[in-house]
């Protein structure tokens, strides 16, 4: 089972109030699988485009974020809408999600990675990796950094899923480190398509940029080496087919 999360959202209810502001409440299933479990129903009520109250099916309860907020939320967890958004989780995430699950899952496409180094931006830290993430359906993906076994929760950024235009998607994410010897730094891969977490090791035995000058390097040889062969075959054959003059 892939941990990384898919979710969709329904728009339940949008209306102007009297003096024009905007009074909505958007519902969204999260979850990493069918299981009951795996499931958390997410129903927020938004005025002027800010959070008010948010019942969480983890919490079992309504949470108010604003001053009218809290007061909703207290009468609401003591009346019936809790009993109502509790029974939802049931009734339309897992209904859906029995369905939607197994559709994300026959159309996903598995990712490929790319690692290299770059030069940081700035002067923290001496060194910086790119864990590039191409060609990856559904859109929602997970990547993060190890370093000996252990998640790196400092000094990274991500951009966020960039869609292709062709129904598939890239993320990049960066890492600016302190390099230390005989250390095994991971980029860690986690999506809908994937059975299990893709982790790819970085080598620092050669930066990337001696790598390409070696790559190029041999290329030349090889092609000097081809064209050298070809000069001599010819040379070979344009002297058998000379004819000899005696001389007096």
């Amino acid at each position: 089972m892939a941990s990384s999360f898919l979710s969709f959202s329904l728009l339940v209810l949008a209306v102007y109030t009297a003096d024009g502001f905007l009074e909505y409440v958007v519902t969204r299933c999260v979850f990493n699988s069918s299981e009951p479990n795996d499931i958390e129903l997410i129903s927020s009520y938004y005025f002027n485009k800010i959070e008010d109250v948010r019942f969480s099916s983890s919490l079992g309860k309504f949470v108010g974020y604003t001053e009218p907020g809290m007061k909703n939320a207290e009468a609401w967890n003591k009346g019936p809408e809790l009993a109502t958004w509790r029974a939802e989780k049931t009734r339309y995430c897992k209904h859906n999600i029995d369905i939607d699950y197994q559709v994300a899952l026959t159309k996903s496409a598995q990712p490929y990675v790319r690692l290299r180094s770059l030069t940081p931006p700035s002067g923290k830290h001496p060194a910086m990796l790119v864990c590039s993430v191409f060609d990856f359906y559904p859109k929602r993906i997970r990547v993060s950094w190890t370093r000996d076994g252990q998640e790196v929760s400092s000094d990274v950024t991500s951009t966020d899923e960039l869609a292709d235009a062709d129904w598939y998607y890239q993320v990049h994410s960066h890492l600016e480190y302190t390099p230390r010897s005989g250390e095994k730094i991971s980029c860690v891969v986690e999506h809908a398509s994937l059975n299990k977490p893709l982790v790819t090791d970085w080598d620092p035995s050669l930066p990337e940029s001696e790598r390409n000058k070696i790559a190029i390097g041999a290329s030349g040889l090889i092609l000097g080496l081809i064209l050298s062969l070809a000069g001599f075959i010819y040379y070979r054959r344009k002297a058998r087919g000379r004819i000899l003059v005696p001389t007096n």
